[in-house]
């Protein structure tokens, strides 16, 4: 898969580089953002390889995103299909603690979400998000996705419990 840009009025979503490395690291050491979070990063070694595997699309299973200010070009956030086969997908987000509240995470979930229909030809996207992370909720809602029902347990998040996951996805044919 080729890697491309996508923006709004005030979003730019990129491809990862290597110099991103630095503001994840400091984004993952945030402890909400390692809470529904599952990788650890405990050094610049660890978010200089995740960012490299985010970069690297020539699998075609995922396409990941990094949210920026197009003004600055600072960091607000991620955005990640994963899990693409055939014509179905997975998406995941985080923001940095700054950028919360800003409606960033769900305008790059919608970005995100029609270029998957427009352009990769999905159908089916689904969003997962811990039970006990309300503003997670909120942003699927905001960006279009249903609720679709309570997965018990179904995660293992960065306190390395396991956690119930409501379940949203949104299909191509939907508003």
């Amino acid at each position: 898969m080729d890697h491309v840009e996508l923006s709004a009025a005030d979003l730019l979503l990129r491809p990862w580089q290597d110099g991103d490395a630095p503001a994840v690291l400091a984004a993952m050491r945030d402890p909400q953002t390692a809470q529904w979070n599952p990788w650890p990063l405990p050094d610049l070694a660890a978010a200089a390889a995740w960012v490299r595997a985010r970069g690297d699309w020539s699998a075609g299973d995922h396409a990941s995103f990094a949210v920026t200010d197009p003004a600055t070009g600072e960091l607000t956030g991620s955005v990640s299909l994963h899990r693409i086969h055939g014509d179905e997908a997975s998406i995941g987000y985080w923001t940095v603690p700054a950028a919360r509240g800003r409606g960033f995470a769900s305008a790059a979930v919608r970005l995100v979400t029609g270029w998957a229909f427009g352009t990769l030809g999905l159908y089916r996207i689904e969003l997962c998000h811990a039970v006990a992370n309300p503003a997670s909720c909120r942003v699927a809602e905001r960006a279009g996705y249903l609720w679709e029902g309570t997965l018990r347990q179904s995660h293992r998040y960065g306190d390395g419990k396991r956690h119930d996951e409501h379940l949203h996805a949104r299909l191509a044919v939907d508003p």
